[in-house]
C-alpha cells in the first residue's frame, strides 16, 4: 500500500538520482512529522481507498512541499502524457496544475488517499465495501502517523521498488 505525495516523474535532463536522494533528505529534514485523527474506508468514484479523518492541512502542506521543492527534478512530461490526462476531462485549475506541475492532482486539487482497490463494476461495490468495512475498520491507526517520506523507483514492468525511507525530522 502506498499514498502518492509527488506524482510519479521521469528525472529532468541534467540531474542524477544521487541529486534527487540529497534533494528528499533535505526535504525531509524540513519537515515535521504529521499527525491524522485516523483513515477511514471513503468511495472515490468506483474505487475504495482510505482517507483521511479529521484536519489535513498539515498533511496537504506536505505534500505541496514534496511538489514544489522536487519539481526542479521533474522532466516535462510527453505530449502524449498530456494528451491522455486531458482526455479525463480536467478541470481548468487541474489542466494548470498539468501544465505548471506535470500532473493535475496536486496543490488545491491534492486529495491524500491509499488506494485499496480497482475500478469496480458499480454492482459489487456496495457488497465489496461491506467487506472490507467489516475486515479494516479493526485494523485502522487512530491516530495515523506519516513520519516519513519515501523515494520509489519503477522497473521496466511497472512495479515500483522502494530507493530510500526519509525520516521526518523537521
Amino acid at each position: 500500500l502506498h499514498a502518492t505525495m509527488k506524482p510519479p516523474m521521469r528525472l529532468a535532463e541534467g540531474y542524477t538520482q544521487a541529486d534527487l536522494e540529497a534533494a528528499c533528505a533535505a526535504l525531509a529534514a524540513t519537515q515535521a512529522p504529521v499527525t491524522l485523527d485516523g483513515l477511514q474506508l471513503t468511495r472515490l468514484g468506483r474505487f475504495l481507498a482510505l482517507r483521511p479523518v479529521g484536519d489535513e492541512s498539515a498533511l496537504n502542506a506536505l505534500a505541496a512541499a514534496c511538489v514544489r521543492n522536487l519539481d526542479p527534478f521533474r522532466a516535462p512530461a510527453p505530449e502524449a502524457e498530456l494528451a491522455r490526462r486531458r482526455a479525463a476531462g480536467l478541470s481548468p485549475a487541474q489542466d494548470q496544475n498539468l501544465v505548471t506541475w506535470g500532473y493535475p492532482y496536486v496543490l488545491d486539487q491534492f486529495r491524500f488517499h491509499i488506494t485499496l482497490t480497482g475500478k469496480l463494476p458499480k454492482p459489487d461495490l456496495p457488497d465489496v465495501e461491506e467487506a472490507l468495512q467489516a475486515h479494516m475498520n479493526p485494523l485502522l491507526p487512530t491516530p495515523f502517523v506519516i513520519n516519513d517520506l519515501a523515494l520509489m523507483g519503477e522497473d521496466t514492468e511497472g512495479r515500483f521498488h522502494l530507493i530510500h525511507r526519509y525520516a521526518l525530522t523537521g
